[in-house]
């Protein structure tokens, strides 16, 4: 008992402490070396997990594990998808204790979207820690619920994801946990990235579920996906795991939902941050590539002007200093559906320049309707382009007021707007092809009572949409198109409820049948019977 204290880490007997000397034989160097050379064999012989069902158990690495350590092993830099409850956390608590144990004077950093989150995992490594044989145990110098270090000058240490979280530390391994759930994940990776890349043996292992797109969990995803940055990709889906098969999935859905099935274990960036756009209509949406660039690159032009066809250009204005963008987008309203032709798109042209450019692409495009919100900024474009360029196809709101050209987003406009564009996306009534606009459509989610760019994004393409959507509900558009759009989609509705209706026929009361009666004293399926036989 007493050597067992002797041993023992601040009185834990499960914990050795630094500076014990280890009797060696053949059959434990024989292992140690087994263990420190394969990630999968220490993991299965030696680990110990806490199971729902059975408590301490054997870790028992399913097949997709295994080949997630071999490809932990293999690169640098690995980023992997997985559904929810598939053991990504876990496997990964396994392969960094490995790695501290067996590599000496490695630093390991656990950072997760929260404190606790990588304290608990921590938590996860001290209880493998405490069930491993002493032979494997470099000993402990340090132990507590933010920290542990080795005899072997290795350490894991914990924090959550902040700028000055790690920096000026020097990092071999950076685990980031549900890096898609980070708030301000980009700055972050852009204050912490220095700091493991220093190095030409250091690591990174990024894993996370799904939580929309336009985070930088999502574009580093992307980049691995296409093979344009350093990353390896991993994906574990539903399938992956043993016991999950289509009767699992529908028993899951039946307790839940589809949406939130798709979103907990569908591996799809779309239509999880609850975005304004149904996820089916978001994975339908298709960029196309431009036919030419024009000012320069910011604008883009996708089809030329037509003759004889109608165009509603919708402007959003910034403030020209390096911030939110100036935009316009460009709407051929004569096909069926609408279709987005031009886009324009920057955020350092003033204010005061920006009317020539719209002046200039509304004439190409036939004189297109112009239809801008006069919000701020919007104010001076709306003057320039109507007083100083003298170009009167603009929407005006109220033809007696004089500060009434455009549009002014209020709460109201902005409501309706939105309910417009789902209308006319989810029902096939507009078409984008723009990439940026379709990547801004998927990053507009719901904030409290409305909608705007997820963090880290931007909205102002998707606001030309939103005043399309409002636009298009006006008497003004009724009148240009001879289309009542509400009145179409409201018909289509109809008509499809009425589709999925089953038709009830006809129904027999028995009225006919007793009349029948009544009249001759027999019905006509009244047959007699005598001795013989039927008479």
């Amino acid at each position: 008992m007493n050597l067992a204290n002797n041993q023992s880490y601040l009185g834990n007997p499960n914990v050795k402490r630094d500076g014990v000397p280890e009797e060696w034989t053949v059959d434990k160097l024989t292992e140690y070396q087994k263990c420190m050379r394969d990630p999968i064999h220490f993991a299965e012989k030696h680990i110990k997990v806490i199971s729902l069902d059975k408590g301490l158990v054997s870790f028992k690495l399913y097949p997709y594990q295994k080949q997630m350590f071999e490809q932990f092993n293999e690169h640098r830099f690995n980023i992997v998808l997985a559904c929810r409850q598939s053991g990504k956390s876990i496997s990964a608590c396994a392969y960094l204790l490995w790695y501290a144990l067996f590599h000496p004077e490695k630093t390991v950093a656990i950072l997760a979207n929260k404190g606790a989150t990588a304290r608990e995992m921590l938590s996860r490594i001290t209880l493998m820690l405490e069930n491993l044989p002493f032979f494997l145990q470099p000993g402990t110098k340090a132990l507590n619920k933010g920290s542990i270090e080795f005899g072997n000058n290795s350490r894991i240490i914990t924090a959550a994801t902040s700028g000055n979280s790690i920096r000026g530390l020097s990092i071999n391994l950076l685990y980031l946990d549900e890096f898609a759930f980070v708030e301000r994940a980009s700055e972050f990776y852009t204050s912490t990235y220095p700091v493991v890349s220093a190095g030409k043996d250091t690591k990174v292992i990024i894993t996370s579920t799904a939580n929309g797109i336009g985070n930088i969990f999502y574009k580093i995803w992307e980049g691995a996906e296409q093979r344009v940055n350093e990353y390896h990709s991993f994906r574990v889906d539903w399938w992956d795991v043993p016991g999950r098969d289509e009767k699992w999935k529908e028993e899951t859905i039946n307790n839940t939902s589809q949406l939130q099935f798709d979103q907990e274990f569908g591996n799809t960036f779309f239509g999880t941050g609850d975005t304004l756009i149904n996820a089916e209509t978001l994975m339908g949406l298709r960029a196309n590539n431009p036919m030419r660039y024009i000012e320069n690159g910011d604008g883009l032009v996708y089809r030329e002007p037509i003759k004889g066809h109608n165009y509603i250009m919708t402007v959003d204005v910034g403030r020209g200093r390096g911030q939110d963008y100036s935009t316009f987008t460009l709407i051929d309203i004569s096909v069926t559906p609408f279709e987005q032709v031009a886009v324009y798109r920057n955020n350092t042209i003033s204010p005061l320049l920006f009317p020539t450019i719209i002046y200039k692409y509304a004439k190409v495009y036939n004189s297109a309707y112009v239809v801008i919100e006069s919000n701020d900024q919007g104010s001076v474009v709306c003057n320039g382009i109507y007083y100083d360029l003298e170009y009167e196809n603009v929407h005006m709101e109220n033809s007696i007021k004089a500060d009434a050209i455009g549009i002014t987003m209020t709460r109201k406009v902005k409501r309706l707007g939105c309910s417009g564009l789902k209308d006319c996306l989810e029902n096939h009534k507009l078409t984008i092809v723009d990439e940026s606009t379709i990547l801004e459509i998927s990053t507009f989610v719901a904030r409290g009572n409305s909608y705007e760019a997820s963090t880290g994004n931007h909205d102002d393409l998707v606001m030309n949409l939103v005043l399309f959507g409002y636009f298009v509900q006006t008497q003004m558009f009724n009148d240009m198109t001879d289309i009542n759009l509400k009145e179409m989609l409201f018909r289509e509705r109809m008509k499809q409820i009425e589709d999925d209706v089953v038709p009830f026929g006809f129904v027999d009361d028995g009225s006919e049948f007793i009349k029948k009666i009544e009249d001759d004293g027999k019905p006509d399926w009244y047959v007699e019977f005598d001795d013989h036989g039927i008479r």
